[in-house]
C-alpha cells in the first residue's frame, strides 16, 4: 500500500501558501499520486463553520476563545479528513497547520508554545506534518501582495498591527530553525512559477526525482 505524506505550507499574511499548496497538488497528481488538497482553519463542514467565526470582524475573540476555537476547527479536520486520507494512502497538502496556530497564538499572541501544542495533543493526537515549507518574502513585496489581495478589506487576523505581523514572522523563523528536519525555508520572492520551482527542488527526495 503507498504510503501517504502529509505536507504543509506555513508563513505570514501574503506570502504565497494558497498558491504554491495548489501547484503542489496539480505536480503531484500529474505524477500519478492520490492527493487532498486542504486548508485550515477549515477543510470540513464544522471546521469551515469555525473559520468563519474566527476571521469575521465583527467580532473580537479573546486569546483563549481563539486557540479553543483553532484547535476545536482542526481537531474535526484532523478526524474527518487528513487522517482518513493519510490512512488510505494518499498526500495531504494543507494551507497552514498547527505551526500557525504556534505562530499568530504563542509568538503573536499571550499563550505558550507548550499551552498549544497541549491542545493540539488533546485535540488531534499530536500529529505533526512530514515536510513542512515555510514561505518567506520581502516586507515591501508582501505588502503589495497585500494590497492587490485585499485593498482595504483584509479580515479580522490579516487586519492586525504590523509589530504583530513581526512577531509572528519571528516565531516562524524560530520554529524552523529549531525544526530542521521537518521545515524546509522557500525564498517566496519572485513569481509564483520561480517558486514552485524551488518548492519542488525541495520534494525531489520524497517524490523520487534526482537533486
Amino acid at each position: 500500500m503507498t504510503i501517504g505524506r502529509f505536507i504543509t505550507f506555513e508563513g505570514g499574511e501574503g506570502v504565497g501558501k494558497s498558491t504554491q499548496a495548489q501547484m503542489l497538488v496539480e505536480a503531484l497528481r500529474l505524477r500519478g499520486l492520490g492527493v487532498v488538497q486542504t486548508r485550515e482553519p477549515g477543510g470540513t463542514p464544522g471546521a469551515e463553520a469555525i473559520r468563519s467565526l474566527l476571521l469575521d470582524n465583527s467580532h473580537d475573540w479573546g486569546t483563549r476563545a481563539e486557540a479553543l476555537l483553532f484547535a476545536a476547527a482542526r481537531s474535526d479536520h484532523v478526524e474527518g479528513l487528513i487522517g482518513p486520507a493519510l490512512d488510505r494512502g494518499d498526500w495531504v497538502v494543507c494551507d497552514r497547520f498547527i505551526d500557525s496556530s504556534r505562530a499568530y497564538q504563542a509568538g503573536g499572541g499571550e499563550w505558550s508554545d507548550d499551552a498549544i501544542l497541549s491542545l493540539h495533543t488533546l485535540g488531534s493526537h499530536a500529529l505533526m506534518p512530514d515536510i513542512t515549507f515555510l514561505l518567506q518574502a520581502p516586507i515591501k513585496e508582501v505588502a503589495e501582495r497585500l494590497h492587490r489581495r485585499d485593498g482595504d478589506n483584509s479580515d479580522r487576523i490579516g487586519g492586525k498591527p504590523a509589530d504583530y505581523h513581526a512577531r509572528v514572522a519571528e516565531y516562524f523563523r524560530q520554529m524552523a530553525l529549531s525544526d530542521a528536519e521537518r521545515f524546509v525555508l522557500i525564498d517566496a520572492s519572485g513569481n509564483p512559477e520561480e517558486v514552485h520551482m524551488r518548492v519542488m527542488r525541495a520534494m525531489a527526495p520524497f517524490i523520487g526525482e534526482g537533486g
